[in-house]
């Protein structure tokens, strides 16, 4: 059939399109009793989400700020004495 309908439409394009021009309503009618026999929805893969009883994951709360530190300039110190209050501890020998 898509054969068909491609020669009838190299035929009306070679004829100057006057013979295709009444095939678009045709085309019209077709699609739209065509659309109306298609189902109206598919299956979805999971819950509906229109349903309000479907089961969902619960929701967790999670600070965006809670790590904050202030950044602002700290007062002046001996650079060791800095460093040695953020290393980590020695371990202890067993």
């Amino acid at each position: 059939m898509l054969t068909l309908s491609g020669a009838k439409f190299a035929a009306a394009s070679a004829v100057g399109g006057r013979l295709f021009r009444f095939y678009w309503p045709l085309l019209a009618v077709i699609a739209l009793a065509l659309s109306g026999c298609m189902s109206a929805t598919t299956q979805v893969a999971g819950a509906d989400p229109a349903n309000p009883s479907a089961k969902v994951a619960p929701v967790g709360y999670r600070s965006t700020v809670a790590p904050y530190t202030s950044l602002r300039p700290a007062a002046p110190a001996p650079w060791r004495d800095r460093n040695d209050a953020v290393a980590p501890r020695p371990k202890q020998d067993r």
